[in-house]
């Protein structure tokens, strides 16, 4: 059966061609007619099944002839990751349709999802945090909206994402629409919330137990804990391994492997929560490209990672939850290829690991490395958790005991202002209390002289005729910027010797050397002497013209002013 029999259009299995896909998955024959026909689906379907292409293809068929400028479609993604595979593809298979998409998720800014959602995308694919960020503003709204898509339901239940689910159905019109429900498990909370937005849905698969890929080969390793990092660097080098994404079950793990890795000259990256969105779309980035050839994730990366030729997955810890592990082992063996999934067990994990076979329904294979040392030295990756305990609680304690200190001294200063508010007021004639030592004098050392300060000169300024020296313009426009460029340009006057000015000669009459700025060379003041007083009766009323008659200047006013007064 190929995709042409489907009922696709041309366009459309142009792209899936440029991609490689020749026939449709199992899950791709059973969801693509009813979603082409506009049912409800509800699908259960394992990672790497191919459902990606499930709901892509019928929603590029649907909107296809659709006005463009009005988001019609919108798929939700539990992780950033899913959502960028989901937009890749996308992309991939509408190279030859007008239709557009874009992808909107936490972790970088916001400004161009805002364009997206004004100008009005067709296929909007979000994280539901993010989405509801921009829910938050009037421009995101979903008015024209035709079909829901739930893509690895069973994860977002797993990730908290259920309430936020909700609130994004709230925000999304009531009229019909088309809901697209895909999950790899059905647990009770996912079961109720298909019932409540599927109406005559078609079922597919959803009866049967998630179990993995045909094409993956699985074993396990029992190594204990402390040779794990060993045993894989023993894997890696022996040449086997062309590629291998490595699970941990904590962030601290995931930086300690791919630390020891990189130590030993293997190169590798990491991905985990606590890294930034462009950080892992760069380790990403590069181990698809064949950059790196390890790459040590959390469960973050269990689903929406779609490698091609990926050779190896290693469990370098076991999943609590056989569920999990379905997960972790389907990033290789990807539509219906071949793949190893590798799985460490330590004795602690020995339960874990029944969990898994019971849950899929076989006895995985046990291996050994020939030549390796299983009973040699432990590499310690991590703190053990006591020890974290005890270092945690020495550490309260001594915040504690920090706190306690300061609460003390807090005290005792409360104190000692509560007596000294008490004490009476010093009255007239008390003898007042020796002031404290200064810092810069020996305790017991008799107090000399203070030192003479450089501005101290500065403070004390002789005054001529009631008049402060300050910076006069001596003639030739040079003042203070002689002193601040290191001298003036021309010799200043001798001591005692007229200063000239631009009204006139002047004789400085401080003495030399007292420390005043008037002994700075080139000094001038910037205020000359009041003019010699001359008798009233030897002033003489200059001539006026008729226009100074009818309107005397101010001067002219206040001198006779003074002439009439003194004539009274």
């Amino acid at each position: 059966m190929s995709f042409s029999s489907l009922g696709l259009p041309a366009e459309l299995l142009r792209g899936a061609a440029e991609l490689g896909w020749t026939e449709p998955t199992p899950i791709q024959r059973d969801a693509i007619p009813p979603a082409l026909a506009g049912r409800d689906v509800l699908a259960c379907a394992v990672t790497g099944s191919g459902k990606t292409a499930a709901f892509l293809l019928p929603i590029l068929t649907r909107l296809a002839d659709r006005p463009r400028g009005a988001v019609r479609a919108l798929i939700l993604a539990p992780t950033r990751e899913l959502a960028a595979q989901i937009h890749e593809h996308l992309t991939a298979l509408a190279a030859h349709t007008p239709v557009t998409g874009a992808a909107i998720f936490g972790g970088v800014a916001m400004g161009p999802q805002e364009s997206a959602l004004r100008r009005g995308v067709d296929i909007l694919i979000a994280t539901p945090g993010r989405l509801l960020d921009h829910f938050s503003h009037p421009y995101a709204r979903l008015d024209d909206l035709e079909v829901l898509v739930l893509d690895e339901a069973d994860r977002m239940l797993d990730m908290g994402f259920l309430p936020d689910i909700r609130r994004i159905l709230a925000h999304l019109p009531a009229g019909p629409r088309q809901t697209l429900f895909f999950s790899a498990t059905l647990p009770p909370p996912i079961v109720e919330l298909s019932r409540e937005m599927l109406i005559d849905a078609v079922a597919i698969n959803v009866e049967r137990r998630p179990t993995p890929a045909s094409g993956i080969t699985q074993a396990v390793y029992l190594v204990s804990e402390g040779r794990k990092p060993a045993l894989l660097l023993e894997l890696l080098r022996r040449g086997d391994i062309a590629s291998v994404l490595v699970f941990t079950r904590t962030k601290h793990r995931t930086n300690r492997l791919a630390e020891y890795l990189a130590k030993n000259n293997v190169p590798c990256d990491r991905i985990h929560g606590n890294r930034s969105q462009a950080q892992r779309t760069l380790a990403l980035a590069n181990f698809k490209g064949g950059k790196t050839r390890v790459l040590v994730a959390t469960d973050i990366a269990a689903r929406g990672i779609d490698v091609e030729a990926l050779s190896h997955v290693v469990n370098y810890d076991v999943p609590h939850v056989p569920e999990d592990y379905v997960h972790r082992i389907g990033r290789t063996a990807r539509a219906e290829a071949e793949g190893d999934a590798f799985t460490f067990v330590s004795p602690d994990e020995q339960g874990d690991l029944n969990a898994i076979e019971r849950a899929i329904g076989r006895r995985l294979t046990r291996l050994t490395v020939p030549g390796f040392d299983y009973a040699a030295g432990a590499e310690r990756l991590e703190i053990p958790l006591a020890e974290r305990i005890a270092a945690i609680r020495a550490k309260k304690a001594e915040d504690r005991a920090r706190a306690k200190s300061k609460a003390e001294q807090k005290t005792q200063r409360l104190a000692a202002d509560q007596t000294r508010a008490q004490q009476p007021p010093a009255r007239k004639g008390d003898r007042r209390p020796a002031p404290p030592p200064r810092r810069d004098r020996q305790p017991g050392a008799p107090a000399g002289p203070r030192e003479r300060r450089p501005w101290d000169a500065q403070r004390s300024r002789p005054a001529v005729d009631g008049n402060q020296i300050r910076g006069a313009q001596p003639r030739g426009g040079q003042g203070r910027r002689d002193h601040r460029e290191g001298g003036p340009r021309r010799p200043a006057a001798p001591q005692g010797q007229p200063l000239h000015f631009a009204s006139g000669p002047f004789t400085s009459p401080h003495r030399p050397g007292n420390g005043s700025r008037a002994d700075i060379p080139g000094y001038a003041p910037n205020r000359l002497p009041p003019p010699p007083a001359i008798p009233l009766e030897q002033l003489e009323e200059p001539p006026r013209d008729p226009v100074q008659q009818e309107a005397p200047s101010g001067f002219n006013r206040r001198r006779a002013s003074w002439a009439r007064r003194k004539g009274e």
